[in-house]
């Protein structure tokens, strides 16, 4: 079996989504994802990536992962060339699971559980649309598409919120009120004025609900080592269940030091890529829970392996999701395989919402755990009409 043509498909309405398709001389079709820098990472796959993939095996897997990790640039950072490398390999475990007739859970050494916990990630129907990343005026709270505009919800009635999830079974939240606070502060300083507004979910969520809710304080790297130690002290009486990303991956000694101030689990890094970073990451201390994005860390191989070094170091990993279809797809493999995941991250408003926009099968959530996927491969496929809309831009390579 050959590659014989690289595509790649993005949409003006998700700006920051791109799917990859891998064609193969046999039919078959890998489905792979990646989320930011879409116009960068096209580029990459098309200019970069496809004389490399066009004429080879697809279930050359390792060897593929290797020779497009290891290019003079590109290979330590979640830039877009790790991205390109992740939407690839995940298309590739894509067409391995196809060519055999098994899901990918089962390849990657079948389940450990049959479910797994899942939290809800407290984003809104427009949440992080445009490409203005974290930022506050990037939160779409003007939109009414639906139910579960869960955003607006944590910040001004999360006692509701609280009980709402916990009518469908689902015991773990994440919220980040204090992002108005750092950026006002520029994360260097948590004032009294802020204080309140920020620490009032966390109050009406234990009021209404007691310890019945996980809550998880996402801090989205904005602070510095002074401004989330405020941070974690104000926050600590309510015991959250972590404490993610407080400051930015790039001193490791400052995670390891605020891991040593407080007694809640510091989850990191969605932002890291590659084993070689998490190694550094575990050698320090710096995190108690372990959290990789599939489409950033360089895809379903390089998550396994960054799983089972987990493992080794007794740490439990916690697959980060707030993108697309695929990515939530495939990282529930991953859980579903790994015997120490903890849970899995969820938005309920894009799984119940413009996620069955673009796919064919959606895993299926019940009770507060997600289940298997049961079709081979990822077991689903890009909606056919996707790639007819109006807004698409699909480009393909099919020589070099």
């Amino acid at each position: 079996m050959k590659i014989t043509a690289v595509e790649t498909i993005q949409l003006e309405e998700f700006p920051n989504l791109i799917w990859l398709q891998l064609h193969t001389d046999q039919g078959l079709v890998g489905l792979g994802e990646s989320f930011f820098g879409t116009d960068m990472t096209a580029a990459y796959l098309h200019g970069t990536a496809a004389p490399h993939l066009i004429g080879r095996n697809p279930l050359e897997i390792d060897r593929i992962s290797h020779v497009l990790r290891n290019h003079y640039l590109g290979f330590a950072g979640p830039g877009a060339e790790m991205r390109g490398v992740s939407a690839v390999d995940i298309a590739l475990w894509d067409i391995f699971g196809q060519s055999v007739g098994h899901p990918i859970h089962q390849m990657l050494g079948g389940l450990s559980r049959e479910k797994i916990r899942i939290y809800n990630t407290c984003a809104g129907y427009q949440y992080v649309r445009s490409s203005k990343g974290q930022l506050t005026d990037n939160f779409g709270l003007a939109s009414k598409a639906g139910p579960y505009e869960d955003l607006d919800a944590f910040l001004n009635r999360a006692d509701e919120l609280a009980h709402s999830l916990l009518e469908q079974g689902i015991t773990a939240m994440k919220i980040w009120p204090f992002d108005y606070a750092a950026e006002a502060s520029n994360g260097c300083y948590l004032g009294a004025d802020h204080l309140a507004r920020a620490i009032s979910p966390f109050e009406k969520i234990r009021k209404a609900v007691g310890n019945r809710m996980d809550v998880m304080l996402e801090m989205h790297s904005l602070w510095n080592l002074t401004g989330a130690k405020q941070v974690f002290r104000a926050v600590e009486p309510f015991d959250p269940f972590w404490f993610e990303d407080p400051v930015k991956m790039n001193n490791l000694d400052a995670v390891a030091e605020l891991a040593q101030f407080t007694r809640v689990p510091i989850t990191a890094s969605e932002t890291l890529a590659t084993r070689f970073a998490f190694r550094e990451l575990m050698a320090k201390k710096a995190a108690g829970i372990v959290m990789l994005d599939l489409a950033w860390c360089g895809g379903l191989s390089e998550a396994k392996k960054i799983a089972t070094m987990a493992e080794a170091h007794h740490l439990p990993v916690a697959p980060h999701d707030c993108t697309g279809p695929i990515t939530l797809i495939a990282s529930i493999h991953l859980s579903l395989n790994c015997p120490n995941a903890l849970i899995q991250e969820t938005v309920r408003a894009y799984y119940t919402g413009w996620y069955k926009e673009l796919v064919t099968d959606l895993p299926r959530i019940e009770n507060g755990h997600v289940h298997p996927m049961e079709k081979p491969g990822l077991g689903t496929r890009l909606l056919p009409d996707v790639v007819k809309r109006k807004d698409a831009i699909v480009r393909r390579t099919d020589s070099v």
